[in-house]
């Protein structure tokens, strides 16, 4: 009799196999559902860590100007697909640098780059997108090389042209099946000089995206008005109209002296919930889906670990996640916060901080740096 019942048992599998597939096979889902394979890259909600390789932990004395708690791996983990980063030129190597590579230096461009294919190649049922902010004006070749440098160049992805917005994006299980699945935004560089570096997939952020206002210090000023490029500035539904991507920046900061703002931590629990506070994640995407007549494209916040910022995504997507790391820094004290609605929090940032930051600021104002 035990050896019937456990013959039974052995053909659960076989019965019920569609249920028992384990929530993090790659065979079934992409970007963490099944459900979002056969839809358009341009159909579907990402979420974006802003200035991701920017930390406020150990590894930079806990940095006041850092943007996120958790590292890019960590970021990716957790379902962020889309990672923006600042590259500057560091005496002579293109850095990551928040503002100015003496007030934060995530190193080269290339080891940024390493860190995602390293991901990537773990994760091959994923399509991530990245952001570089190009502060001082690299070339294409320069960027190509860091790409180079990185192996990455093997992953990205190159639109049949690089001029105008993409009116039919490939769906993003094309993306998986061609194995080119980063997507490359650079603010900005000239379309014409990547067919001469052999990097057409370095795509001008401005031609195929545009985004609402991105410095905030006050939650009640969310926006979901075209802001950039200038072309369409104010314009939003001309804006949605040329076929670019939309961007939503929804994250807060706080004013320093001499026009210096750092990321404003102690509320990022309630900038990201999903409901609550006036200036919520949920509420600003809802708004922002109704101002562009479908859901947005990407959601870009500070500290994507506080706060509801994921579920936001998951619910504008209509999906159940599955293969996602869980790595959500929201306490209970601070989930109830949300949800009751409670005021904001005032200033948390460490004292050393904002001595650098103040000293950068009163050089920048003096013209030394």
């Amino acid at each position: 009799m035990m050896y019937s019942f456990i013959s039974l048992l052995s053909l659960l599998p076989l019965a019920f196999g569609a249920v028992l597939v384990p929530r993090n096979s790659s065979a079934v889902a992409c970007n963490n559902s099944p459900d979002l394979c056969a839809r358009s890259y341009s159909n579907i909600t990402q979420l974006g860590a802003h200035d991701s390789p920017f930390l406020k932990d150990a590894s930079t004395d806990n940095s006041s100007s850092g943007n996120q708690l958790l590292n890019v791996t960590l970021q990716l983990d957790a379902g962020v697909r889309m990672l923006t980063a600042q590259a500057h030129d560091n005496n002579g190597a293109l850095h990551l640098c928040h503002t100015s590579c003496s007030l934060l230096d995530a190193g080269p461009v290339s080891d940024f780059l390493s860190e995602i294919k390293s991901w990537m190649d773990k994760n091959p049922n994923d399509v991530v997108t990245i952001l570089i902010v190009n502060s001082d004006h690299a070339t294409a070749a320069t960027l190509h090389q860091q790409f180079v440098a990185a192996d990455i160049v093997k992953y990205t992805y190159t639109p049949p042209q690089n001029t105008a917005p993409i009116q039919t994006w490939p769906t993003l299980q094309s993306l998986i099946a061609s194995n080119t699945r980063l997507i490359t935004f650079v603010a900005d560089i000239d379309p014409s000089t990547t067919l001469a570096a052999n990097a057409q997939y370095l795509l001008n952020e401005f031609t195929f995206v545009f985004e609402n206002p991105f410095e905030n210090t006050s939650a009640t000023n969310f926006s979901c008005v075209a802001d950039r490029p200038s072309a369409v500035q104010g314009g939003t539904s001309s804006a949605v109209a040329t076929g670019r991507l939309s961007l939503v920046n929804h994250f807060l900061d706080i004013s320093l002296a001499f026009g210096i703002d750092v990321p404003d931590i102690a509320n990022a629990h309630l900038t990201n919930a999903n409901s609550g506070v006036v200036g919520n994640l949920g509420d600003s995407a809802r708004e922002c889906t109704t101002a562009f007549g479908k859901q947005p494209n990407f959601l870009l916040v500070d500290f994507f670990d506080q706060g509801n910022a994921i579920e936001t995504v998951d619910k504008l997507n209509g999906i159940t996640p599955v293969g996602r790391s869980d790595v959500n820094g929201v306490t209970d004290t601070q989930k109830s916060l949300s949800n009751a609605g409670s005021g904001r929090n005032g200033l948390v940032i460490n004292p050393l901080g904002i001595l650098v930051i103040l000293g950068i600021g009163a050089q920048l104002m003096l013209g030394l740096c």
